[in-house]
């Protein structure tokens, strides 16, 4: 791997491994002579470990149910494979993964559903704009976890029904074996050399990834936290250029060269090394210093949850050293990094990994500037990219 001032480039990774912290919950061993188990109305109920019963009741508890449902959580993304394995693989309750490639909006309307017993959704990951609206409508339980106060204020509903659980920054990924000069900022992408390869990570009406590139963009040019319109205008001359294309990256739309730009969070950007690996290609990724942009997804608990003992054990193991540690392993910043750096626990050599900063962290957009923006792009995406005769 080699770095230069901006770009993060992946060729080969070298073989190390990762010191994962021990899981950090107490309680969660062997369980004697057996806890009280609490009945199924008061774990629906249930706001905090305590009123679950204890830690050891809540893990019984949510053995019994034995299976978690949850919606729109990708393999590949901010390393869900090994934290869904590592759940599973503590609890032996089997977690199943409803449209793993779904939105954001996808996964909201999936707890709205009515649906047979059993088969509700019990845990969701959202944008925090997504998150702070199905919490006003009161879609969330509200769960305190053990470690609420490690998490800041910013990063946490007052009221418990979301959490940040990690987060990253707009990148632009890059294909290096298909292009002369990769761009490094958002200016770079209007050059004309860059016409018909330039990808957003979907469609910003629905994608919150794709939103925040917008906002990004807007940052780039005159916008603010307050103003996401100079985003949607600067796609707009990236349409007109022709530069822009509708459509959405994936792995096989990056080797063939059809998306050979990405504009994407830098964990998921980074992640397409492996997908490169044995090509022999390169993949470089740039935090754009003129459009530094940070976010976060928030997990929640679907208040009408088919399995609720488990899926409180779910939002407990989130937040857990164990499973913080696993996001940096997918490129993602845990929400928890500094307290795990000042306690030591923080595994050093996968955050060593995550692309450079062009400079300190910014601040990130508060839940209203984000529903603002989502509001604003889906008032006005449609005129600005759609060119069609």
């Amino acid at each position: 791997m080699s770095t230069d001032r901006r770009r993060h480039v992946f060729t080969a990774v070298p073989a190390c491994t990762a010191l994962l912290a021990t899981f950090s919950l107490t309680g969660c061993g062997l369980l004697g002579s057996g806890p009280e188990i609490p009945d199924r109305a008061t774990l629906s109920k249930a706001s905090s470990v305590d009123e679950a019963g204890g830690m050891e009741a809540l893990v019984e508890a949510a053995r019994q149910e034995g299976r978690l449902n949850a919606v729109a959580m990708p393999a590949s993304w901010a390393n869900y494979s090994d934290i869904i394995a590592g759940f599973e693989k503590r609890y032996g309750i089997d977690v199943t993964v409803e449209n793993p490639d779904g939105t954001s909006q996808d996964a909201i309307r999936a707890i709205q559903e009515d649906r047979a017993e059993g088969k509700a959704v019990d845990v969701v990951e959202v944008g925090v704009a997504q998150a702070q609206s199905a919490a006003d409508e009161a879609l969330f339980a509200r769960y305190r976890i053990e470690r609420d106060q490690d998490v800041p204020s910013g990063r946490r509903d007052p009221g418990s029904a979301w959490y940040a659980n990690y987060g990253g920054y707009i990148s632009i990924g890059c294909a290096v074996q298909y292009m002369r000069i990769c761009p490094d900022t958002f200016e770079d992408l209007l050059k004309p050399e860059y016409k018909g390869k330039v990808a957003l990570s979907g469609d910003p009406t629905k994608s919150n990834s794709a939103l925040s590139g917008v906002f990004a963009a807007a940052l780039s040019d005159g916008g603010s936290f307050d103003d996401i319109t100079p985003g949607v205008e600067f796609f707009g001359k990236l349409t007109d250029q022709g530069n822009y294309i509708p459509v959405k990256p994936t792995t096989e739309s990056i080797k063939n060269g059809k998306t050979p730009i990405v504009i994407n969070w830098d964990f998921k950007n980074s992640t397409s090394w492996r997908a490169l690996l044995h090509t022999n290609a390169q993949w470089a990724v740039a935090i754009p210093d003129d459009g530094v942009f940070a976010g976060y997804y928030a997990t929640a608990i679907n208040r009408r949850a088919a399995h609720p003992a488990a899926a409180r054990l779910w939002q407990e193991y989130l937040f857990s050293d164990e499973a913080q540690n696993l996001r940096l392993k997918g490129f993602a910043r845990p929400v928890l990094m500094k307290p795990m750096q000042k306690a030591g626990t923080l595994d050093v050599i996968a955050a060593g990994w995550l692309p450079r900063l062009p400079h300190d962290q910014p601040v990130v957009p508060s839940s209203a500037q984000m529903a603002k923006a989502s509001k604003v792009v889906g008032d006005g995406w449609g005129r600005a990219t759609d060119r069609t005769p």
